[in-house]
Formats: structure tokens, sequence, C-alpha cells
């Protein structure tokens, strides 16, 4: 803190220093601080406020210093406080004072706006393509599986057959929006706060769409003081995150249950699996579990965002400060929790067991209400006769295909000339021709509408 404690008499006291001291975070952001200073410098020349000299002195000091911190032959400590004055006291070592002049028309503020929105450039890029690579194995997975026929649940109780494919696909456009959300959310993000200062403009010449065209970003942000206090970009991409992880969670869930005994409808890989430390026939879905309490945490981030910046007054405060943990959890833990549900999706092995199963079982009960229905009978007094049939079976302890001819005669005269082919799920999936329906035609269609998307 020793560059700035030119308006006091004492030293920080030690606590007070480790207490504000950023470093452990703003390591994440040196590649993006280094950037965006050289784009600052290069700026600051163009528009004559830096001699051409003094420009390459700090160009090249800058250059050096970002190949110390990512060779590691030159590491910052807690007493320079952040990532931004630790760069310049190590600019100044190596150029002199004309290191001083590196922070000419700019302050921290904007200074640690710009290194944010530079590193969620990148990050929010590879989230996006986590995402795809999901969608993609989802999809991957419909055209190699889905055509098996599973029971489709509502409350979690059997509700109709289905193809699996039309499940999965129900995961797929979800992670499709996510991806649409997240777009949208770096198009408000891809702003530029550099040369905003701290909070009110410079009288300095200086040219904001030059820094900003140097550093990849959209035109800079109207307003010096929204620039550097406003945190919406950050909470809108957490929330974006919060949202994919919800729906990666909701999926990690289903491959849980899926893989128990009871459901016996998937296997885990060997890759995404673990075993017990006492029981030796364990196959534990660690890795959907894992994505499952991921979900928890970015949640928590986007909360705990949302608490920091409810109370604060304009312009830039230091809570700010504590901002960038929780963002760059909730992006991190997003990325990596997309790529191992995509790998855990990849691996999976699914069993044809439903379709035998399926034959006559109650959750054919609907393609008969449907079928009086289609021979004129009110759907209301349909659906009632198929309900009486179910609760005779279950009296007698059979399943719809158990009931003999007559007695299902004695529900409706036309039913005995229908049954086989309504107590069929392949053929009861093959009637939902209507769009979205789970008819493998309409699977193929949403299939090919998503691989245009990715």
């Amino acid at each position: 803190m020793g560059l700035l404690r030119d308006r006091f008499g004492d030293g920080a006291a030690a606590r007070m220093q480790a207490f504000a001291s950023s470093l452990e975070v703003d390591l994440e952001m040196i590649e993006q601080d280094i950037t965006g200073s050289l784009a600052h410098v290069r700026m600051l020349g163009e528009v004559g406020v830096l001699e051409d000299a003094e420009v390459e002195a700090l160009v090249d000091g800058l250059t050096e210093i970002g190949e110390e911190l990512a060779s590691g032959t030159w590491v910052p400590t807690d007493e320079h406080e952040d990532i931004h004055m630790a760069v310049e006291a190590r600019l100044t070592e190596k150029v002199g004072a004309v290191g001083g002049k590196l922070h000419t028309a700019r302050s921290r503020n904007d200074q640690v706006a710009t290194d944010v929105r530079l590193w969620l450039q990148q990050h929010v890029a590879e989230v996006r393509a986590a995402l795809i690579e999901l969608m993609t194995a989802l999809l991957d997975r419909v055209e190699a599986d889905g055509s098996l026929v599973i029971p489709g649940y509502t409350h979690l109780q059997r509700g109709q057959p289905i193809l699996l494919g039309h499940h999965l696909l129900a995961h797929a456009w979800a992670i499709a929006r996510d991806i649409g959300r997240l777009d949208d959310a770096w198009k408000r993000a891809n702003r530029s706060p550099l040369g905003a200062c701290a909070m009110a403009g410079t009288g300095f010449p200086i040219d904001r769409d030059v820094s900003a065209d140097l550093l990849g970003l959209g035109a800079p942000i109207d307003n010096a003081m929204d620039a550097v206090a406003s945190r919406d970009h950050a909470l809108e991409i957490s929330a974006t995150c919060a949202i994919a992880c919800t729906h990666m969670s909701r999926i990690a869930e289903e491959l849980v249950l899926w893989s128990t005994a009871e459901f016996a409808l998937v296997r885990h890989g060997d890759s995404y699996s673990t075993g017990s430390s006492i029981m030796p026939q364990k196959r534990n879905a660690d890795a959907a579990e894992l994505v499952r309490g991921r979900a928890a945490r970015v949640q928590g981030d986007l909360a705990a965002l949302l608490s920091l910046l409810r109370g604060q007054p304009m312009a830039y405060n230091r809570d700010l400060q504590e901002d960038r943990r929780a963002l760059f959890d909730a992006v991190r833990s997003t990325h990596d929790s997309a790529r191992v549900l995509a790998g855990t999706i990849q691996e999976l092995q699914f069993v044809d067991r439903f379709e035998d199963e399926l034959h006559g079982d109650f959750s054919l009960a609907t393609e008969i209400a449907d079928a009086l229905a289609g021979a004129a009978v009110p759907f209301r007094e349909a659906h009632g006769i198929s309900a009486r049939m179910v609760r005779w079976c279950e009296e007698h302890g059979c399943n719809l295909a158990g009931m003999p001819v007559e007695v299902t005669a004695e529900f409706h005269a036309s039913l005995p000339d229908h049954m086989a082919e309504l107590l069929d799920p392949r053929a009861a999936t093959a009637r939902r021709t209507s769009r979205g329906g789970t008819a493998q035609s309409e699977v193929d269609r949403q299939v090919a509408a998503l691989r245009q998307l990715s």
C-alpha cells in the first residue's frame, strides 16, 4: 500500500494491509491487466499525451512483466495491495520514473472494471463452448439411443410412454436457451470502461474508442460513473450461469436416479464413476452428484453478488473488490460442470428394458381415453371410463393387458377391437405426432433444429 500512503502519516497496519489485499483473486487477471495497460499506453501515445519514446519504454516494460508473471520469475506480494499497483511498481523498477506515467488518465476503478470484462471476454467464450459440447453430447445420445421406449414421468409417477430421445431433447432445448442467454448477457457486458477514470472522466484528450478497439471490446460505456460503479453485467452472467447449472443439476439428478437398481435404465462409464471404501460392488454416479452439488455453489455466488450490490451508493466502493471471487467461481464452475456432464453423457450405456414392461401398463390409460374421444365420446366421459378400467385392474391384480375381453366390452363396446394397438407402448409414442411430440419424426426434426444452433 506504500504507493498510496502520501496522504497519511503512518503506514497501514499489517492486519489492514493483509485484509485489504486482493492479490489472491487478482492473479486470475494477470494477463488481462497487462493487456489493458498496453492498450491504455498506446492510446495515450496516439493522442499525444505520451511521447513515442515513453510509449516504447512502457510497452517494453509491460511486455517483460507479462513474461515474468507468466513464467513465475516475478510474483507480486501483499505489500502492493492489488495487481495494478504491483505491476506499476515493478514497471517503475524496470523503466524508471516514466513508469509513473502509466497511470495518466485512468484510475484503478476503471482499470479493474476493464480487467474483469477482459477476463469475461475469454471465459464466457469458454463457457459457451462447454455448453455446446454438452448439448452436442445430448444430441449424439438421442441419435444413438433415442428410439428406446421409456416411461415418461410427472410427479415422478409414470405418465405416458415416450421415446428416450424425447426426454433427452427436453434437456437439450434448455441448454440451448442457456447458450442464448449467455450470448445476450455478453452483448451487454461487451463494453469498455477504460478511460472512465475514478468516476468523472478526465481532462486529458484521451480517445476511449481507440482503447476499446485495441482491447477487442465494444463501444465505451457512455457514463463514467456507470462504468466504474455498475456490476449488472456480473450479475447477469452469474444469473445465466446459475440457471445453466440448475438445468445441469436436473440432468444429473435423473442420471443418478436412472442408474439405480430400481430404475436400471443406464450404466455410468468407468471414467465418471467411483467406488466405495467399504462396499466393493458400488458404482457411484459421483460425477453427476458433483454437478448437482456445484449448482448450489453457483446459486450461492449469485446470491452473494446480489447482496453485495444492493446497498452501495454511487460510485465506486471498496466493497466491489469482493465481486470477483463470486463471479469467477460462478463462471469457472459452470464451465467445469458442463464439461464433466458432457463426458458423463458420452460414456452412458442405456438399457433397453422398458418396452416389454410397458405393454399394457397403466401409463397407456390416456391411449384408451383418446381412442374413445376419437370415436365421438366426450373426452371427460372417456377419461372416466379409462380411469375405471385402471381401478378394475388394480382390484384384480393385473395390468390393462390382463383385462378379459368380455370385461373390456362392458366398459365400452368398441374397445375390444382396438385394445391390442392401444396397449402397445411403441405404437403409443408413434401416435404423438403433434409438433414437439414424442413421435420419432418429431424427435428427428428437433435434433436437426438443434444441430443448426450448435
